[in-house]
């Protein structure tokens, strides 16, 4: 597939005319990582940003005592890395291919250039900004005020937002790494799932599971009620 359509797959340049598109194509490149291969690492110089065209990339940091935090996991369609871009940062975090993945590299200068000369391009950056703080203000709430089954129910409502036709969402990570990014621990996210299944509000099939009972679900994720 060209580059440019590539881009058009892209959440921030969705939309862009075709002028725009042919800009962008002329300088953004595409790179290949193999499962688990590191795409970059926290504190490693930043002189562009990517976005995943194929496959899925995890964001994570280490804690002093060497354990892993995921901070996010991105998939097609999906920009990563940008906030160091702009800010003439390093990037502040790890970053790995769960499997594997080709990606947009989209070079900082260049994109300045272009973000100079046509204002649209700098309001969809604007846009995927806000939409990342938004996602961190969420992250920063769940952690600190829910519970785990609160954080678990409302990651499975919204895997199944991408889907809303179907009650059978597919975990987008392994579990041990879905227990991480919940902020608990694998035994503690087992345990929980199997509580749910339990209570007939979901039905578990490997990383597939179905949602039986939405309506409690979304209570727990909000905090109405609690699991049993």
């Amino acid at each position: 597939m060209p580059i440019r359509d590539d881009l058009e797959t892209l959440d921030f340049f969705k939309g862009l005319d075709g002028s725009l598109l042919d800009l962008l194509a002329a300088f953004v490149q595409t790179r290949t990582v193999a499962k688990g291969e590191a795409v970059f690492a926290d504190g490693d110089a930043c002189d562009g940003f990517y976005a995943v065209l194929q496959g899925q990339v995890r964001i994570y940091k280490m804690s002093p005592a060497g354990r892993e935090h995921i901070l996010h996991v991105f998939g097609p369609g999906e920009a990563f890395g940008e906030v160091a871009v702009f800010k003439g940062l390093r990037f502040p975090a790890h970053a790995q291919a769960l499997r594997a993945s080709r990606l947009a590299f989209i070079p900082r200068e260049p994109l300045k250039r272009a973000m100079a000369r046509e204002p649209e391009l700098a309001l969809g950056m604007l846009g995927l900004l806000s939409l990342r703080l938004l996602h961190f203000v969420r992250k920063v709430e769940e952690l600190g005020l829910k519970e785990v089954p609160a954080r678990l129910a409302a990651h499975l409502l919204l895997l199944r937002e991408e889907h809303p036709e179907s009650q059978t969402v597919t975990l987008d990570m392994a579990k041990g790494q879905l227990a991480t990014y919940l902020g608990t621990i694998p035994e503690t996210l087992s345990r929980i799932l199997k509580r749910l299944a339990d209570q007939q509000l979901i039905a578990l099939d490997g990383h597939r599971i179905t949602l039986l009972d939405p309506a409690t679900l979304a209570a727990l994720a909000s905090g109405e009620e609690r699991l049993e």
